[in-house]
C-alpha cells in the first residue's frame, strides 16, 4: 500500500484518491499561456474531480532564451514571464472548498539542452533590486544552458551532475475578484518555488472562486534553498497531476502532504512574516484536526518544527513549516 492511499485526499476527497478520466493539455489545446492568476479567463479544460490531465509547460520564460549568447534583458519582456497553464475548471468546486492537486510525474520535454538558468539585471537575492534599491551597478547578465534527463540528471559540468529534483514553482488556484500576476505568491498558492511541491507530494489548494480554477507551470528541474540569483533551472516539461476535490475544508493559506510529513506555506515580505503565516497555519491545523491543544503544539513544534525557505526573490518571500507524520501518529496513538 502506498502512502498516498492513507492521505488527506484519498480519505476526504471526492473521488477518494482514485484516479478518473485522462486529458491533456498540450500547447496546441493551451494556445494562449496566461500571466495572471484570476477568474476571468475562459478555462481551458473543465473536469470531474479525479481527472489525471498532463500538461506541456514553458519554462519560465515561455522559450525565449535559446542559446548562451542571448541577453535576457533583450529577450524578456517583463511581466510577461511564468506563462501558466490553465485554468482548469473543476466540477462541483466552490468558495470555501479546497483542491487537492496530487503530482504524479514530472518530466523534461523538448531538445537539449533543456534547462536554462541566468542573472536578470537588478533580480537576485544579492543584488540591489528595484525595491532593495543601491547605487552598485547590476551583476553582468549571463545565460548557462544545461541538459536535463530523468535518468542522467542535471549535467553542470564536466565534474558536477545533479540530480533531476523536478517541481512545480508556481501552482495555484483564483483569486475570488483579483487578477495578480504569476510572479507572486500569496494566499492562493502561487509563484512559491518550494521545491517539496514536487512528484509524490499533494498540494492543498484553497478555492475562492467557482471550479477553483486551477492554474501551473513554471517547473523546475532542481533548486537550492531560496533560489539564490532569482532563477532556478527552468526547463518546460509535461507535467502530469491528478485533481480531486475536498468540500467544506476551508483553508487560509496552502497546505502541503507528503509520505513523511505535514507542511503549511505563507508568502509575506518581510521573511520573518511568511514563517510566522506558516507555523500559525500548522499549529492551527494541529489543533483543529489532529488532537492537540493549541499552545502544547506551539511549543512543540519550537522543539521539532522545520522550515523551508521556497524563494527569497519574488514580490513575496514564500517559507513553510512543517511538522513529521510520525510526531502527529505518536500523539493520536
Amino acid at each position: 500500500m502506498s502512502w498516498f492511499d492513507e492521505s488527506i485526499m484519498a480519505r476526504t476527497a471526492v473521488a477518494k484518491g482514485k484516479p478518473g478520466r485522462e486529458f491533456t493539455i498540450t500547447e496546441a489545446e493551451q494556445g494562449k499561456y496566461h500571466y495572471v492568476y484570476g477568474p476571468f479567463p475562459k478555462p481551458v479544460l473543465t473536469v470531474d474531480p479525479g481527472a489525471v490531465i498532463a500538461c506541456e509547460t514553458h519554462d519560465a520564460f515561455e522559450g525565449a532564451i535559446k542559446r548562451e549568447t542571448d541577453k535576457p534583458s533583450e529577450k524578456l519582456n517583463f511581466p510577461f514571464l511564468n506563462p501558466q497553464n490553465g485554468p482548469i475548471f473543476v466540477n462541483g468546486a466552490e468558495k470555501g472548498d479546497c483542491l487537492a492537486v496530487y503530482i504524479k510525474s514530472i518530466v523534461p520535454r523538448g531538445p537539449q539542452p533543456v534547462g536554462t538558468t541566468c542573472l536578470i539585471p537588478e533580480f537576485g537575492g544579492l543584488v540591489g533590486t528595484g525595491v532593495t534599491a543601491l547605487l552598485n551597478k547590476p551583476l553582468p547578465e549571463y545565460v548557462k544552458k544545461i541538459e536535463v534527463t530523468v535518468e542522467g540528471g542535471v549535467k553542470w559540468s564536466d565534474k558536477i551532475t545533479l540530480p533531476y529534483q523536478p517541481f512545480i514553482g508556481t501552482i495555484g488556484t483564483s483569486p475570488e475578484i483579483e487578477a495578480i500576476s504569476s510572479l507572486v505568491p500569496d494566499y492562493y498558492g502561487g509563484n512559491m518555488d518550494l521545491p517539496d511541491v514536487g512528484p509524490d507530494a499533494v498540494i492543498y489548494l484553497p478555492v475562492h472562486a467557482p471550479g477553483g480554477l486551477l492554474y501551473l507551470g513554471d517547473c523546475h528541474a532542481i533548486q537550492g534553498d531560496g533560489e539564490l540569483c532569482g532563477v532556478a533551472l527552468e526547463h518546460p516539461t509535461t507535467t502530469t497531476v491528478q485533481v480531486d476535490l475536498i468540500k467544506g475544508w476551508t483553508l487560509a493559506w496552502p497546505r502541503l502532504e507528503t509520505s513523511e510529513f505535514y507542511m503549511t506555506i505563507g508568502s509575506a515580505r518581510p521573511m520573518e512574516d511568511a514563517s510566522r503565516i506558516a507555523y500559525r497555519e500548522l499549529i492551527r491545523w494541529m489543533a483543529t484536526e489532529f488532537g492537540f491543544d493549541e499552545i502544547d503544539a506551539y511549543l512543540l513544534l519550537t522543539m521539532c518544527g522545520k522550515v523551508r525557505l521556497g524563494n527569497m526573490v519574488d514580490p513575496k518571500y514564500t517559507l513553510a513549516a512543517s511538522i513529521s507524520k510520525a510526531i502527529v501518529k505518536a500523539h493520536q496513538s
